[in-house]
């Protein structure tokens, strides 16, 4: 199984950017489809970016389109996530998460292995 740790978060003031990193260890990474999904507090966690193993084709959440862009790069088993023009309702704790099935898409049940998370607060 593959083990996934995030990296990244931080303290951002709005309009301002950052980059989440997802370091995976243990099957190979191209095996896995890959998405990254958020949770605020008090809220359901929520779908924001999936890309396919090889990166030919990407899904975002309507909210975040057009603002963050997901990537990622298996020579170095690592996937990020690139968000720019952040805002306050951005703010939550962000998962990374793979599915050895290939799936791109919302379906967090789809998705079998997720990380720990990492927080990401962006001040107004």
């Amino acid at each position: 199984q593959v083990q996934l740790v995030e990296s990244g978060g931080g303290l951002v003031q709005a309009g301002g950017s950052l980059r989440l990193s997802c370091a995976a260890s243990g099957r190979a990474f191209l095996m896995y489809a890959m998405g990254w999904f958020r949770q605020a507090q008090g809220k359901e966690r929520e779908f924001v970016a999936a890309i396919s193993r090889t990166g030919g084709n990407t899904d975002y959440a309507n909210s975040v389109k057009g603002r963050f862009t997901i990537s990622r790069d298996n020579a170095k088993n690592t996937g990020y996530l690139q968000m720019d023009s952040l805002k306050p309702e951005d703010t939550a704790v962000y998962y990374c998460a793979a599915d050895a099935g290939g799936y791109v898409g919302p379906d967090r049940q789809r998705y079998e292995r997720w990380g720990q998370g990492t927080q990401v607060t962006v001040s107004s």
